[in-house]
Parts: C-alpha cells; structure tokens; sequence
C-alpha cells in the first residue's frame, strides 16, 4: 500500500527519515502500532521522497522482508535509491541477527538491479537504530 506524501520531502539523515515515519506509524490503528511494519521509501536523485511504501505489515515481532516486494515499487518507478524502515514494538531499536542478515542481502539485491540501499532504520520508542550511521550498511 503505498502511502501519500504531499510534499515532497529531502532526506538528509535518518533523523529525518524517524521524524516522518514515526508520524505514519502513530496515525495507524492502535492494535496495529502494536505490528512490525516495513516500508520501502523510494527516492529520486535529489534524495526527495517519490513514495514510502508499506511492504508488509507482520506480527507482534516478526515482519517478511523479501527483496522482491521490496525493490518492485522501485524498479516501476525508476528511481535511483531506496530507504528501508520497520519498526519493533517492543520499543528496542537494537537489531536482531535477522534485522542484520536481510540488511545484507537487501543491499545486495539493490546492486544488481542498480537501486542503491541508502539506509535501513529500525524505528521503535527509545528512538531509531541506522545501519548506515552505524556503518553496518
């Protein structure tokens, strides 16, 4: 389901990136803030946002993450890189061995198909984990 974004928002750092989805996140449903959510942001060459696509919505914590749904949005609109956000509802932002192995393979993915994987951000209530400021990525 991709999400409507009126303006077409600069990302300049994963702050940003938590400040905008944890608005989308709070506007959710109440039982279903409580759900692992992944999104794929997709962005243009001047970093704006095309579109924040929610991929998956999962289970209290666990949430699929296969490359395919993820980069389809993307190579239909063309665009250049590509963000990836979920949350953790149990308010965590350390990421799991799962978290850092689909990291990975989502980078890896983006190379071949030439989208590049700016970041993956894990948003919860403590705050945000990137895997890019933390140079996991």
């Amino acid at each position: 389901m991709e999400i409507n974004v009126p303006v077409k928002e600069k990302i300049i750092s994963a702050k940003k990136v938590y400040e905008i989805m944890s608005k989308v996140l709070e506007a959710e449903d109440d039982l279903d803030k409580e759900k692992e959510h992944l999104w794929a942001i997709g962005l243009n060459s001047q970093n704006r946002i095309i579109y924040i696509d929610l991929v998956h919505l999962g289970a209290i914590n666990h949430c699929l993450a296969a490359p395919m749904e993820i980069y389809r949005r993307a190579c239909i609109k063309g665009n250049s890189s590509l963000i990836v956000v979920h949350n953790h509802p149990s308010g965590t932002t350390e990421p799991s061995s799962n978290d850092r192995l689909i990291t990975k393979k989502l980078k890896e993915s983006g190379e071949i198909l030439g989208i590049k994987l700016l970041d993956h951000i894990i948003i919860a209530s403590e705050g945000f984990f990137s895997f890019s400021d933390s140079e996991d990525l």
